[in-house]
């Protein structure tokens, strides 16, 4: 039996009280992962952005709103964690200035500035020790396969998941399982929680003994 650590949805990196920069991430895939490695006889940790979806309920959810607060938790998590299934789809920037008040129209445009948040995945793997494994998954809507493998080697996964931006917010999705060496391991189409059954089938055949 695996100890998995699954972060899924999205987070939030506020403007204002009330606004916010984000992404349609639905946590859908998080949430049949979870149940893919549940079935499984596996323990599970998630660790959750802001989502409608219900995970199972023998999972332990941590639910978190920012990247940064993703990131802490995660890195408390990890250390006595098998491996990650790195499932959300973070925000990559964030406001330098977080207003106190909500942002009224002026009638002129509003400037923001934004700097990048903290890499989860890669802040992960600079602690990972062995034989503890990650899986990413990556989001591209040109090269995917290209731009896959170099989000895999620059942060030190053992396997990547592609899929593009048609599956966010769906109930169905199309993905693409890589190792390292770039090897095609499987093409899974159809709806979330048929396909996580086969990505986590994967996981399960390379990377848990």
């Amino acid at each position: 039996m695996a100890k998995i650590l699954i972060t899924s949805g999205p987070t939030r990196e506020y403007l204002d009280p009330v606004r916010y920069l984000s992404n349609a991430s639905s946590g859908r895939m998080g949430a049949a992962l979870a149940a893919a490695a549940l079935n499984a006889a596996h323990r599970v940790t998630i660790v959750s952005g802001p989502v409608e979806v219900d995970y199972p309920e023998r999972a332990e959810v941590r639910r978190v709103v920012s990247t940064e607060e993703m990131r802490e938790v995660s890195m408390r998590i990890f250390p006595d964690c098998d491996g990650l299934i790195a499932a959300a789809a973070p925000c990559d920037y964030r406001p330098t200035r977080i207003e106190t008040e909500k942002i009224h129209k002026n009638g002129g445009p509003l400037r923001l500035e934004l700097v990048e948040t903290p890499d989860i995945v890669a802040s992960l793997a600079d602690g990972k020790r062995d034989p503890q494994w990650i899986v990413a998954f990556a989001l591209e809507t040109n090269d995917p396969r290209f731009r896959a493998m170099e989000k895999l080697r620059k942060k030190r996964c053992d396997l990547i998941v592609v899929n593009g931006p048609r599956a966010v917010r769906s109930v169905d999705t199309q993905v693409e399982i890589l190792d390292r060496s770039g090897e095609l391991l499987g093409v899974f189409s159809g709806n979330k929680t048929d396909v996580a059954k086969e990505v986590f089938r994967v996981v399960q055949q390379r990377l848990i003994s």
